[in-house]
């Protein structure tokens, strides 16, 4: 990524805005939101890539029609801090498709994931294949009951 500038303008903030809430917007409709005419606004846009405000775009899928309906999350230790061993286990977590998330965090574990699973049963199975990482000492899991609020938008509007 290239290094951002923080000085952005309303215009910019705006264009970022409306395509965090909608990606595939044409660029006619996002320079006639954003009161700009279409040659400037999608040079705005592809300057707003090239300096690295945009990673990319992507489609949100629903869990619901894909039959995954458990998510857990599961706070990890590790018996190891040695960097080898820490790197070891992020690429294997990376090659977990199910799952969705992974933060190194400080505090009483060293990991937290979110998984997701069809139903308990798989998700029990699931969590079993995370114990059996090497270097894995602890795992703590919750299931979430009820979605409150899930979002990929930033709050750039507060910065």
């Amino acid at each position: 990524m290239k290094n951002p500038s923080l000085a952005l303008s309303r215009v910019d903030i705006d264009i970022l805005n409306t395509l965090q809430s909608d990606c595939k917007i044409t660029v006619g409709e996002l320079a006639e939101k954003v009161n700009l005419s279409e040659t400037p606004c999608w040079r705005r846009w592809k300057k707003l890539e090239n300096e690295g405000y945009i990673n990319g775009y992507g489609a949100l899928l629903n869990k619901e029609a894909f039959d995954l309906s458990v998510i857990g999350f599961s706070q990890i230790q590790l018996d190891s801090h040695h960097l080898e061993d820490t790197e070891e286990f992020e690429k294997e977590i990376e090659q977990l498709d199910w799952v969705l998330m992974c933060f190194c965090i400080a505090g009483e574990s060293d990991y937290v994931v979110q998984v997701i699973a069809k139903d308990l049963e798989q998700y029990y199975e699931r969590v079993s294949k995370l114990r059996c990482i090497p270097h894995v000492s602890s795992i703590h899991s919750s299931i979430a009951i009820k979605e409150i609020k899930n979002t990929h938008k930033l709050p750039i509007d507060s910065l």
